[in-house]
């Protein structure tokens, strides 16, 4: 069986298997190597997703260790207390602990498994509320007013970052290395908050830029059966006996 590579995250997780998204780029990248699991759940927090983990992933005694693990939450727990998505607000120090947790979690289970956590991305705040207003009219906003900011999804950020430090695992701080990008707000954001295919090209590059450091590369794991350059086409038969 192929070693695997699990996803676990919000919405922006669960659409990463979209046309040019993250996930999928992922799924080609190592798709002769490794099997990239898609765990991403649309709306969830790290309050939820620690509640969920024993179901969504793999007892450790079900098999061997999977490669890496991504664990991608936080652009829900930002949500403001006072706005109309409060009820998927998660406090900043319980996130950072949430976090902790999941992070001690998949020690646990599997000791020799790479553990990424990544950031939740910048907010285009007014980007938002259009996007409420238009596309996603679902829960009612008297205020006007948008349910993230980027101030505030900076703070959890930087607890992301934290936590991966206090755990000794990578981090990727998609929340600052996008700013850096020229017009950033609609580049690489649908909605104010979900990627576009561009910013799901700068996760890609960013997931697999850690994992190579983690020697975790197409070019460190061999393909799971011979590939069609080494078969004997005198003798194909013979390329298969000793799997």
């Amino acid at each position: 069986m192929r070693p695997e590579i699990y996803l676990f995250g919000d919405s922006i997780t669960e659409g990463s298997f979209t046309n040019g998204g993250w996930g999928a780029s992922l799924a080609n990248h190592f798709s002769r190597t490794a099997d990239v699991v898609l765990r991403g759940y649309s709306g969830y927090n790290t309050r939820w997703a620690l509640m969920v983990k024993e179901k969504v992933l793999p007892p450790a005694e079900s098999g061997g260790a999977p490669l890496a693990v991504t664990v991608f939450f936080g652009a829900n727990d930002a949500s403001l207390p006072d706005r109309y998505s409060a009820f998927q607000h998660v406090p900043l120090d319980e996130y950072k602990q949430n976090l902790v947790a999941i992070v001690a979690f998949l020690k646990k289970q599997w000791a020799s498994t790479r553990i990424i956590l990544i950031t939740p991305p910048p907010i285009d705040e007014a980007a938002r509320i259009l996007a409420r207003e238009y596309r996603h009219p679902y829960v009612p906003n008297p205020s006007g007013l948008p349910e993230r900011t980027n101030e505030v999804a900076g703070r959890y950020a930087k607890e992301c970052v934290a936590a991966a430090a206090e755990c000794g695992v990578a981090v990727i701080d998609i929340w600052e290395k996008m700013q850096k990008l020229p017009n950033w707000e609609k580049t690489y954001l649908s909605d104010g908050l979900h990627l576009t295919p561009n910013g799901n090209k700068v996760v890609f590059e960013e997931v697999i830029a850690q994992l190579k450091d983690q020697k975790i590369s197409p070019d460190n794991l061999p393909p799971d059966l011979p590939l069609f350059s080494q078969i004997d086409p005198n003798d194909p038969v013979k390329s298969f006996q000793n799997l």
